[in-house]
């Protein structure tokens, strides 16, 4: 079975220019791993909109990111945001002790 990731339609808008190529995911039911070939689907409109492979998935608190795992992926103005955002798709189960799973990817044609 095939491995989907979603994602809002301005996350899918920055994969799809390039300037997108890391996605963070908490409490990961999908159990991604390096290699694994995803579906990258618009979380607003359902539809598929690119293929990747992770080419580099590790985990780590959220209170313990540092500027390398930001690469790639869109930036907060202050942790407060980071947090409120992760707590709008994931709940209030979210603080600073969460295991976030952070996810490099290639898009694949």
């Amino acid at each position: 079975m095939t491995k989907r990731l979603k994602f809002k339609d301005a996350l899918a808008r920055l994969i799809i220019a390039g300037q997108k190529d890391s996605t963070w995911r908490l409490f990961d039911d999908k159990h991604l791993a390096e290699g694994d070939v995803v579906e990258c689907v618009n979380a607003d409109t359902g539809e598929k909109f690119a293929e990747a492979v992770l080419t580099k998935v590790y985990e780590k608190k959220i209170g313990e990111l540092d500027e390398f795992d930001f690469a790639g992926h869109e930036k907060f103005a202050t942790n407060e945001e980071m947090y409120r955002t992760y707590r709008s798709y994931y709940g209030d189960r979210v603080s600073s002790e969460t295991v976030i799973k952070i996810a490099r990817f290639r898009l694949v044609d």
